[in-house]
This record gives C-alpha cells, sequence and structure tokens, in this order.
C-alpha cells in the first residue's frame, strides 16, 4: 500500500491542512465505518463529528464544511484536520488511490449520460464477470453510490474480497448539493478513474436547478469524455445529436465506437449487429424496449472494445437479469412494469415501450418527485401527459406520504404545478396521497389484459414490497 501523510493528501486535493504531519496508515472511509490510521471524508462535520473520529484513531479528517468548533476540537485533540473548497476533488483523489494501490492493473470502464446509465453499468458487470474478470462496479439497485460525493466507492475498492481485474464505474452526469452544482463532476471524477473506456448513453434536462439548460447540461456530461485515458476508447450514443458532438472535443481516445441506427453497433429485426454481423438475435433479447436495446448496444460496444469474445458477450446479455426497477416486470396478469424512469425524456420512453404490451388499457401510476422543485415535476407531467396521447389509459399519481422521509416530501407547489400540467394537456388522473392507496386502486380498477405502469423515483421505490402485501 502506497504510504501518504496528511500534508500531501492536503496539497492533493487544493485542502488547508490544520494540525500535525501524519502519516496515513488506512483506507479512505466514511466516519461510521472508520478504523484506526483513516482519513475520514465527510461534506461537513462538527465537534462532535471530530470527537468521535479521534475516539476511533483516523489519521485525519477532510470536509468542506467544519461546523461550530470542529476545527477547534480537532487541533486541541492533534488531529489533523485538512479544509477543501471543493470536496469533489477529495473524493476524486481518493478513488484515483483506491483504484492505483488495490487496482493498478485493472481494466476500467466508466458510464455517464441522463438514462440508462445504471443498466448499461450493470450489463457490463454482468459481461465482465462471465468472462472470468473479478470485477467491481459501483452501481446497484438504488444507486446509492453513483453519486461519487462520498468516499464509498474508494471505501469498496479497498475493501473488495479479491483482486481487482476489472473496474465498471457509474459516475453521475451533473452533481450537486442543496442546489450548488460540483462543476466538472463527471470530469474530475473520470480523470481519477483513468478509464480505457468512457460510454456515453445520452444528453436530457434532468437536473434542474443544478443545471437550467440542455447546454448546461451537454457542458458537464461531455467533461466524462476530455477525462477518458489516453488512447482509451470512447462508446457515443450516434442517435443522440449532442452525444455525437463529443467526438469532437478531445483527441485524447485511440479509438471510437457508435452505438444506434446505421452506427457499428446497430439493431434491425434481426437483432443486435455488429459491423453488419448478427451479435445477439431478438429473440435472445431479455428485453426488447427500446431503451433497454440501446443500453445493450452501448454495453457490448464496451465489450467489444476491451477485446472479449463475440459468444461470451451474446451468452452473457441473454442470460442478463435487470436491476431493481429497471422496466422490471412484477407480474403477468395484469402486466405490472415498474420503473424508475423520473426525468422527461426516461418517463415518455417508458410510457411508449409499455403501451406496447398487452392489448387493454395503459395504467400508469406515477410517484410525485418530492423535494426536487417545480420545475422538474411541471417538466415531468408534460412528458406523461405527451406519452399519454392518443393510447387508451388510466393515470393515478401520488405523493406517497406514507413511504417517504422528510427529503423525499411532496411540497404543495410542487404538487401544484404538477396536477396543472396535466389539466392543461386536457389529460383526465386520480389523486391518492399515499403509495399503497395509489396501488390498492390500480388493482382494482385494471384487468388481466390491461398493463400497469409504475413510475417515479423514491415516491415509487416501495412500489414492489407493497404489491406483494396488497396480491
Amino acid at each position: 500500500m502506497k504510504e501518504l501523510t496528511t500534508s500531501i493528501i492536503a496539497e492533493k486535493v487544493e485542502g488547508v491542512l490544520t494540525g500535525p504531519d501524519k502519516n496515513m496508515d488506512g483506507i479512505f472511509n466514511i466516519l461510521k465505518d472508520a478504523q484506526k490510521g483513516d482519513a475520514v471524508i465527510r461534506h461537513w462535520i462538527d465537534e462532535t463529528g471530530v470527537k468521535i473520529a479521534a475516539q476511533k484513531g483516523v489519521s485525519c479528517i477532510i470536509t468542506q464544511n467544519p461546523k461550530g468548533s470542529a476545527v477547534k476540537t480537532a487541533e486541541e485533540l492533534e488531529l489533523p484536520f485538512i479544509v477543501t473548497e471543493k470536496i469533489e476533488l477529495a473524493n476524486a483523489f481518493a478513488i484515483n488511490w483506491a483504484l492505483e494501490t488495490f487496482a493498478k492493473n485493472s481494466l476500467r470502464v466508466v458510464v455517464t449520460g441522463t438514462n440508462g446509465k445504471s443498466t448499461t453499468t450493470h450489463m457490463i458487470y454482468h459481461i465482465l464477470k462471465e468472462a472470468g474478470y473479478s470485477t467491481y462496479t459501483n452501481t446497484d439497485s438504488e444507486s446509492e453510490f453513483n453519486t461519487l460525493i462520498d468516499p464509498m466507492v474508494a471505501k469498496q475498492i479497498a475493501e473488495f474480497d479479491a483482486p481487482i481485474e476489472a473496474a465498471v464505474i457509474e459516475v453521475s452526469e451533473v452533481q450537486g448539493w442543496l442546489g450548488d452544482i460540483m462543476k466538472d463532476h463527471a470530469y474530475i471524477m473520470t480523470s481519477a478513474i483513468n478509464p480505457d473506456v468512457v460510454i456515453v448513453t445520452n444528453v436530457a434536462l434532468d437536473h434542474i436547478g443544478l443545471v437550467n439548460s440542455i447546454e448546461e447540461t451537454f457542458n458537464e456530461t461531455s467533461g466524462a469524455v476530455k477525462g477518458i485515458k489516453e488512447n482509451g476508447t470512447l462508446i457515443l450514443n450516434y442517435d443522440d445529436p449532442l452525444v455525437l458532438k463529443m467526438k469532437d472535443l478531445t483527441s485524447n481516445y485511440g479509438k471510437i465506437l457508435f452505438f444506434g441506427d446505421n452506427a457499428d453497433i446497430k439493431f434491425d429485426s434481426t437483432g443486435i449487429l455488429y459491423k453488419d454481423n448478427i451479435l445477439i438475435k431478438t429473440d435472445d433479447l431479455p428485453f426488447k424496449s427500446r431503451h433497454f436495446v440501446q443500453n445493450t448496444m452501448a454495453a457490448a460496444g464496451a465489450a467489444i472494445s476491451l477485446n472479449i469474445d463475440l459468444e461470451t458477450i451474446k451468452n452473457s446479455i441473454s442470460s442478463y437479469k435487470a436491476l431493481k426497477r429497471r422496466f422490471a416486470i412484477l407480474n403477468n396478469e395484469p402486466c405490472i412494469i415498474d420503473d424508475f424512469a423520473h426525468n422527461p425524456d426516461g418517463i415518455l420512453a417508458t410510457i411508449q415501450n409499455a403501451a406496447l404490451i398487452g392489448k387493454g388499457t395503459l395504467f400508469v401510476v406515477s410517484a410525485i418527485r418530492g423535494s426536487r422543485g417545480e420545475s422538474i415535476n411541471q417538466a415531468n407531467a408534460e412528458a406523461i401527459a405527451n406519452g399519454l396521447q392518443n393510447i387508451p389509459y388510466k393515470l393515478i399519481i401520488t405523493s406517497s406520504t406514507d413511504v417517504v422521509d422528510h427529503l423525499n416530501t411532496v411540497t404543495d407547489n410542487e404538487k401544484k404545478v404538477f396536477i396543472d400540467a396535466l389539466e392543461k394537456e386536457k389529460i383526465t388522473y386520480i389523486f391518492n396521497e399515499k403509495l399503497y392507496d395509489a396501488l390498492k386502486n390500480v388493482l382494482k380498477l385494471s384487468h388481466n389484459k390491461d398493463t400497469i405502469l409504475l413510475i417515479g423515483a423514491q415516491g415509487m421505490d416501495p412500489a414492489s414490497e407493497l404489491l406483494e402485501k396488497i396480491l
């Protein structure tokens, strides 16, 4: 393990060190799990947190927001204390250090974009595991570790239970804290990972409040392309004009592969093709919705660029099991689909794909996004209205008051703009405060040939568990 001193860490994270210069003998960690010698990274910390860290015997604390008498307490306890103006620099350094220390010669893949990151990342992870690589990924069903605004990824890499031969890391295209954007987040994190392959799925407006235009989203997302390893491979969505533009933003890459219509990797009625040769037949795809096929093409492109055998790619994709809440089929009669769709592009694509399933009415149950602002909720409602045009539908919306915490509570204004947008487009709806009531309602109203689509972020997360109880 490389030895670090607190003065070196302070320099790397552009921070100011208060207290003694000591060796870091452990890993980068969160306060709750910290052990003796670890370096703790926290966005904010107060004197109570400092005392806890000192009792654990950590080597230093790195923070952006020291609160109360945190600095003074650290001085009194002779605990090295580093204050940086950008906590993402600390987490980027931690990831880089962990990879160079515990996975130095690993293959590295970064996946970013507005939609499809988690599925694409998870599918590449599955392919590499099937190919025999000991593989790490930060993507899980809740997307809990893809923000990279805490040291969880560095911690997981350091604590991985086998030598890491490949790392597939999902990087949020836009990131921020309490309404303040972490500018250049994708670039900073991708540069730290130094990936052999960078994938960009698409560019669409999502994190309204952190970014307020598609141009800002493009600028942030494209940072991943600029952070690619020299002579690495770019995998870009040929069908997205903004992603296509990214090929001209850097000359650092050695190779580029496109996926989409008339691209290197494309899809037609026969299946997914690579250079006009069938890679995987349509019948062998576990899911056939358009956005799943897009994600599959991207994942296949990454695997091809890493020289994974084509037969292994085919077999891995055929056996792939989707992440929770990624167009997951929860029931057959009626067909119930659960999807994490939570921004306009994702919502529209998911509704359009769900409308192709079944022969009856499309029932949509949508959770309003709580504490995310009026703009995104208005845009989401407009996307629902757009998707429901010219199809038989019934819409139920909910604030999910029975399942969300204070960080995801729907405000009166968020509810109002959501409903106003639906009514403006003459979309009829039923409103239920509780998610449990909304689910019970949709089961009562629907028939076996109908399709039920559950969409939304945190407010819809517990739906599958609630449905088990109701059914």
